[in-house]
């Protein structure tokens, strides 16, 4: 499927309607068969043992299957996570950006499969590795965004 939105445009859609994220994500890459999407790691997300933790993780990983789906089917802010499995492999290293590999692997007219690697920057081999399904709201409902 072609792309509908670039990476300026997923970067101004979570700049201006998903403000519980704005400044934390950045989308660094946008092609017809992924996205690459850049936890900017602070404080916030680290765990005692000098970590990232669990849970910025799979932040990670949701808004990264979010933005992958919204490239391709375009802004609509109602699309929800409706099941995710997350598999946790390495530690991750302290204070270093993380970044989300997302790609589509199957688009439908209701639901999007998303796979999504995470790497530490700087790390060759994954730290962790999750598949996400989202539900995509109906064309011409609220959920549809003017960008």
């Amino acid at each position: 499927m072609s792309l509908v939105m670039t990476a300026d445009d997923l970067n101004q859609f979570l700049e201006t309607v998903f403000l519980e994220v704005a400044g934390e994500f950045h989308v660094e890459e946008v092609s017809e068969d992924q996205v690459v999407l850049r936890l900017n790691v602070s404080d916030k997300h680290l765990r005692p043992g000098g970590t990232v933790s669990g849970p910025a993780m799979f932040g990670l990983a949701d808004v990264t299957a979010y933005v992958a789906t919204l490239a391709q089917i375009g802004p609509r802010a109602l699309a929800v996570t409706t099941n995710c499995s997350i598999d946790f492999m390495r530690k991750p290293a302290a204070g270093v950006d993380l970044l989300g590999t997302g790609r589509v692997l199957k688009l439908g007219k209701q639901l999007s499969v998303t796979d999504v690697l995470i790497h530490s920057e700087g790390m060759d081999k994954p730290v962790a590795r999750a598949s996400l399904t989202y539900a995509i709201p109906p064309r011409g409902s609220a959920a549809d965004v003017t960008m």
